[in-house]
């Protein structure tokens, strides 16, 4: 008996051999077919991440080229011709906007500034910084329904340039010769959670510059 057992297990084993086997000649593709894409992924994830890396460089090498330019205007128009997108987009035309005011070019510093304050696909901080730097370009490139409207937005509670916002409101006021109304938002402006020491120095000198009675403005 145990020599028969001994064969039936031998001939067991043969059959689930030559199964495996006739599995994997017919089944067996599809593991080559795996280890294919896995590795072929693996080059292409590497291919990325380098070209990548080098068209960042290439563009970094480009700003600095553009910066190095002698001259506001020469450094604008570089800047101009640089074909970017997203938030190094931003970060481009901030730099092309100081270089327009360098060159006392605010028009030129103001279209590029308006688009960009207007975008949605950014991270918010650079459409708010171009408002922000739109506002104090002013003079004739700027409008004052533009600058107000521009002011609300920024002065909305949260955001970051609201201390900052509401300095130019009350400026504004001051400037149009409401001085009531100036006084009130410079008082209010000193409530401010989020004033520095030097902001709170500069509302106090339009407070004592619009004649307001300074144990009033303290509190």
């Amino acid at each position: 008996m145990s020599e028969a057992d001994s064969f039936i297990d031998e001939v067991n084993e043969e059959v689930r051999r030559e199964r495996l086997f006739r599995t994997l000649r017919k089944y067996g593709w599809i593991g080559v077919l795996a280890v294919v894409v896995i590795v072929a992924g693996a080059a292409y994830n590497e291919y990325s991440k380098a070209r990548a890396s080098a068209a960042a460089q290439a563009l970094g090498d480009e700003i600095v080229g553009a910066l190095g330019l002698s001259g506001p205007q020469m450094r604008a128009s570089a800047l101009d011709g640089i074909e970017v997108d997203g938030a190094v987009a931003g970060v481009v035309a901030l730099l092309k906007a100081a270089e327009d005011l360098a060159a006392e070019d605010p028009a030129a510093a103001v279209e590029a500034l308006t688009p960009l304050a207007a975008r949605t696909d950014i991270p918010g901080v650079y459409a708010d910084l171009a408002a922000f730097k739109i506002v104090l370009t002013g003079g004739e490139a700027v409008d004052r329904a533009l600058r107000d409207q521009l002011l609300e937005r920024l002065a909305t509670p949260g955001a970051p340039f609201r201390p900052l916002a509401l300095e130019q409101q009350a400026i504004g006021l001051a400037a149009a010769g409401e001085t009531d109304a100036a006084i009130a938002a410079a008082r209010a402006l000193l409530d401010e959670p989020l004033v520095t020491p030097a902001l709170a120095r500069r509302v106090t000198q339009l407070l004592l510059a619009l004649g307001a009675e300074m144990g009033n403005a303290d509190g």
